[in-house]
């Protein structure tokens, strides 16, 4: 019997080697990496700098449905007591609209934006205040006309 030389193995199908489509950025809409992005907040490593930052992570907390996240950087004022999020929600984009104070040199802030949802969008203007440092969701209203 002849001795048979070992073939290569051969790989696999391009389909298998592919990854699905994953967004290149962050669920908040800006470029970097969730992890770079609003994951860094999420984590408890940094707090958000500004109220549209706190704005994004919020909404992203809310795509990747982190309650303790959202209920962390609620105002304790008008903070639920729990949250629940609906488990068939699917958010697909984040526009900010407009943007008021909210830096580092002011006490509060204000950032109306657009979330697009599977089915519809909510439009809000989301008020922002800072408590011990760190900026917090006091409460929304929606625009006229947005509904």
């Amino acid at each position: 019997m002849a001795r048979r030389t070992a073939r290569p193995r051969q790989r696999a199908s391009a389909a298998v080697r592919t990854s699905p489509a994953v967004p290149a950025g962050c669920p908040c809409g800006l470029p970097a990496a969730y992890e770079a992005c609003c994951g860094r907040y999420h984590a408890g490593t940094e707090a958000a700098p500004g109220a549209e930052a706190l704005m994004r992570s919020r909404y992203s907390a809310f795509v990747r449905g982190d309650v303790g996240y959202l209920l962390r950087t609620w105002h304790p004022r008008t903070r639920p007591e729990r949250l629940e999020l609906d488990p068939g929600m699917r958010w697909t984009g984040l526009e900010i609209l407009g943007t008021a104070d909210g830096s580092a040199f002011h006490p509060t802030g204000t950032v109306e934006f657009r979330a697009s949802y599977r089915g519809g969008t909510l439009h809000e203007r989301s008020r922002f205040e800072r408590v011990a440092g760190a900026w917090v969701y006091v409460d929304g209203e929606f625009p006229e006309g947005s509904a």
